[in-house]
């Protein structure tokens, strides 16, 4: 069967290596005809019973995993749920979930949806839905039963700690409305901050009333659009917003492809908003495709500083193709280029090795460009910030306390014995809380691996097999390790910042749901306060974005 099936693979992948336009027409006709005799031969005469859906279904994917990882099939159900995330709205009670060991959890529920008006609380353990014990279910199973048509109910058993009974609740479905624009308000002095976490189809519409609330009743005088963590979607959007900050006619995009109508040229359309306002626009490596758009042509454009660290690197557009019975494929169809005419495409997926890995374009290989003020850009690598802030990391210890979901299960019992909390930018915790914690992960026997310990381990080994280990050598490392054992108190203590932010966080996501949580988020944020520091800063600003001197 497995050799069948890598027949039939072979020859469905040969429609995309032809060379000429007649041979590729001729290999498509007889591939097609290939592919629907094997299936016919398998169904009718395989000794076991096969699944054709299966089947076809492994062969769609084997074809498109040679391109790229954005062309993508779907079957009719998830082409529905595709279509409902594009669109940012779906009907459901409106919280997320989460697996943990054979239950599933409420990890959030969000502000003003009916998750959030019945009581629904982070950390809830979810028992049953309607009539059905859904312990032992997977989430993507909860999920499915969550959601349903508008204005139908469903029963939720939960049960909840530090409370001794179960609790029932009634909830109706709604179309949950995601606003793309998941915080904005004043960051300092004349500062306004948006946070833009999709281009859905209400992008632009958002960032358009919260900049115009901003400045008509905050009276900003800069602004900074914050696209961390923004993987993309819609491009018009994309254009749309940048329509609001350059003059109306300003080319920003353009898209090339295969065929013609993947050629599009993108110029603003609308009468700006504001012209002249000094923008800050915050990247990172999980800033994508439609936010890189905005961000590069803002850059090119000498529109804006941009600030943290160098973006994703997809440069590429995508479009959804209807199949026969409600299903859809969703198929790269051209790659677009920013105002200065740079590609920030990482990958070039049409070159593989002999294993079929791709890379990242070295730096060495990218070409220079120019913004329009004369100041040097590159292409092939995502989008470089004018000033590189780079994100803390996470240390091990802190690593496994998230991970283990300690920080997530101490903020779920802070919760259950405090009412209230203070306001998100003024809660802190005090030493009390903080040693409550430390009290609560040595209750759970808290083990975590050392990378410094590891690295000896190794160390030790290689000496032995190299034979460098003598009793002084033995000594010194023994010393060594003794120095590295675990001291959980004193390693609370040493991290204690970044874990304390993380709890914060936590803690106020339970009481003022995610806005809580940026507003925490951004109190000493190192790149928000840079962005400040250059926005409040007219001489520095200037000079970012002035064409470069040119040399004597």
């Amino acid at each position: 069967m497995k050799r069948i099936i890598s027949l039939l693979l072979v020859s469905i992948s040969l429609c995309v290596v032809a060379n000429s336009n007649d041979n590729r027409l001729f290999a498509y006709g007889q591939n097609i005809e290939v592919f629907s005799s094997v299936l016919k031969q398998l169904n009718i005469n395989y000794v076991d019973t096969i699944d054709v859906d299966k089947c076809s279904q492994r062969a769609i994917g084997a074809m498109l995993s040679g391109l790229d990882p954005y062309t993508e099939y779907f079957t009719e159900e998830e082409a529905k749920e595709f279509m409902e995330q594009s669109a940012g709205e779906y009907a459901g009670v409106g919280c997320t979930i989460m697996q943990r060991d054979s239950a599933v959890y409420v990890s959030e529920p969000f502000e003003d949806t009916p998750a959030q008006e019945v009581g629904l609380r982070a950390g809830d353990k979810i028992v049953m839905i309607d009539n059905d014990t859904v312990l032992g279910w997977k989430s993507d199973e909860v999920s499915k039963r969550m959601r349903g048509l508008s204005n139908t109910s469903l029963r939720m058993v939960v049960e909840r700690p530090g409370v001794d009974s179960l609790i029932e609740v009634n909830i109706v479905r709604r179309i949950i409305n995601r606003n793309p624009v998941a915080y904005y308000g004043t960051i300092a002095d004349g500062v306004g901050y948006i946070l833009l976490e999709t281009f859905s189809h209400q992008a632009f519409e958002e960032v358009r009333k919260a900049f115009l609330d901003l400045k008509e009743n905050a009276g900003i005088t800069s602004l900074v659009l914050d696209l961390r963590d923004n993987s993309g979607g819609l491009v018009g959007e994309a254009v749309e917003i940048l329509s609001m900050f350059v003059p109306r006619g300003t080319k920003v995009l353009e898209s090339r492809g295969k065929v013609e109508n993947s050629n599009h040229t993108y110029k603003t359309e609308r009468e700006p908003l504001d012209t002249k306002i000094p923008l800050a626009v915050l990247v990172n490596g999980y800033t994508a495709s439609a936010s890189e758009v905005v961000a590069g042509a803002l850059q090119d454009l000498d529109r804006a500083v941009i600030i943290g660290e160098r973006s994703f690197g997809k440069g590429l557009i995508q479009q959804v193709f209807p199949l026969p019975f409600n299903r859809k494929v969703k198929v790269t169809v051209s790659y677009y280029y920013i105002p200065s005419g740079r590609s920030i495409q990482a990958i070039d997926y049409s070159k593989r090795d002999a294993n079929g890995h791709v890379s990242r374009v070295p730096d060495s290989l990218t070409r220079e460009y120019t913004t329009v003020a004369g100041r040097i850009v590159r292409d092939g690598g995502g989008i470089t910030p004018d000033i590189l802030v780079k994100a803390d990391t996470m240390s091990n210890l802190h690593y496994y306390l998230y991970a283990g979901n300690h920080i997530f299960d101490f903020a779920t019992q802070y919760a259950s014995r405090h009412d209230a909390i203070a306001p998100a930018h003024e809660f802190v915790l005090t030493d009390a809380d903080y040693n409550d914690f430390k009290q609560f992960v040595r209750e759970r026997d808290f083990k975590y691996d050392k990378m410094s310990s590891k690295q000896l381990a190794e160390l030790r080994k290689m000496m032995t097999f190299e034979g460098y280990i003598d009793s002084t050598t033995q000594q010194l490392l023994d010393s060594l390790e003794s120095r590295l054992e675990h001291n959980l108190d004193k390693d609370l203590d040493t991290f204690r910042s970044r874990i304390e932010l993380s709890l914060v966080q936590e803690i106020v996501k339970r009481y003022y749901y995610t806005r809580g949580v940026i507003v925490v988020g951004l109190r000493e944020e190192p790149v928000t306060t840079r962005a400040i520091e250059v926005l409040q800063s007219p001489v520095r600003y200037d000079e970012i974005l002035a064409r470069p001197k040119s040399k004597k």
